[in-house]
């Protein structure tokens, strides 16, 4: 008996993919009592969803909705990781300031943001800063902003295991290594036969091309190209502390965008950093599980984008960082090339319904980890 010809398979919700945005979207579908199914046509999560920082960043998203977003994805993952033993350090961050245009933009984003002040967010001087991260650069530090509310995870790690925890606390049927072959609902026809389903949620990723082509060609989404690199494991005991970065973040993350100081601060970065303007660098440091830690990263939009890494953009990030950290193995032992939608239109995602019952959920650009537990929460309320 052929496979499409056996006993057809039933679920409340499927899923297509098995990155961050199909796993939250199945979570908040198990929470609201759905049989679920996800199907993922690789073995294994190999996408952006582990190819990043690792960071539940909800202060640099955009001001209102956005952050509120952040935070409630936040709570998802200190849920799951009280309830499996997932890493999720809550390390905060530190936005530091080396020079006066980056600390008159961190005063104005706390000063106009009333949301990130009630959370913890504030002002602190070099000194508490050196306190609170024996990485941060001394010399010339003039002050810092810390927020409390940033989540430190290992998305080597985190994804795998927030699958399991699908599996094992909800019974979602995930399916690897499985793809998606075509769509006529109520029928999702797949490689290991066709399932009856009264939802779809196709949360594809990178790959946008595959089902639905016309609702992609019509959203404007392009694909985002990065490049990151982490190092060897620092010694024994040292601990990063909360997540870092420098003034050229302040330039990319929409927290930002309403602080009119920003203004002479990108003057002046187009004129010292030019090349990392141009190829949308700015630098974070963050730290996994077992000690590494991860350093990024660069941005450049189109299409379709070459997958070759170029070093001259792996040395502007590294001299960059060592503007504002220092830490004992700067060794890099890895190197690698990500890829994620992105919209370039000031949109925050690409929520679009092509037929009844389908939901296509993509373009959460960089924010997926820190983001897509909280939509899912909205798009699928319990």
């Amino acid at each position: 008996m052929s496979v499409s010809s056996a006993a057809v398979n039933r679920a409340d919700t499927a899923i297509v993919g098995g990155g961050i945005v199909g796993l939250a979207h199945a979570l908040a579908a198990a929470k609201r009592g759905d049989k679920v199914v996800l199907f993922e046509r690789d073995d294994y999560a190999v996408g952006a969803s582990i190819r990043n920082f690792g960071m539940i960043w909800s202060v640099g998203q955009q001001r209102g909705a956005m952050y509120e977003r952040g935070l409630r994805s936040r709570a998802v993952w200190q849920e799951i990781s009280a309830k499996t033993g997932l890493w999720a350090a809550p390390t905060g961050s530190l936005h530091l300031a080396h020079e006066a245009d980056e600390v008159a933009v961190l005063e104005e984003f706390v000063d106009i943001t009333e949301a990130a002040r009630e959370n913890g967010t504030k002002m602190i001087s070099a000194k508490e800063a050196l306190e609170r991260s024996s990485t941060a650069v001394e010399d010339g530090l003039l002050a810092a902003m810390w927020s409390p509310t940033e989540l430190n995870v290992d998305p080597r790690r985190a994804i795998p295991a927030v699958a399991e925890y699908l599996i094992q606390e909800y019974g979602v049927d995930i399916r690897f290594g499985t793809t998606v072959r075509g769509v006529d609902m109520p029928t999702v026809s797949t490689t290991a036969g066709d399932w009856q389903v009264d939802n779809l949620f196709v949360c594809s990723g990178n790959d946008f091309e595959t089902l639905y082509p016309e609702v992609f060609a019509e959203s404007g989404i392009v694909r985002c190209k990065l490049q990151m690199m982490r190092t060897g494991a620092q010694p024994a005991g040292w601990e990063l502390g909360p997540m870092l970065c420098g003034g050229l973040t302040l330039l990319h993350y929409a927290a930002f965008d309403d602080c009119t100081s920003r203004t002479e601060l990108a003057r002046r970065m187009g004129e010292q950093y030019p090349f990392h303007r141009e190829n949308g660098i700015h630098v974070l440091l963050s730290q996994t599980a077992d000690g590494r830690l991860t350093i990024g990263d660069s941005h450049a939009y189109a299409k379709t984008l070459d997958p070759f890494e170029s070093e001259e953009i792996n040395k502007a990030v590294l001299d960059y960082l060592a503007t504002f950290a220092k830490f004992p193995n700067a060794e890099i032992t890895e190197r690698w090339v990500g890829f994620y939608p992105s919209l370039r239109d000031g949109r925050t995602e690409l929520v679009v319904n092509p037929e009844p019952g389908v939901t296509v959920v993509n373009g959460v650009g960089g924010a997926g980890m820190t983001l897509s537990f909280g939509l899912a929460q909205e798009l699928i309320p319990s």
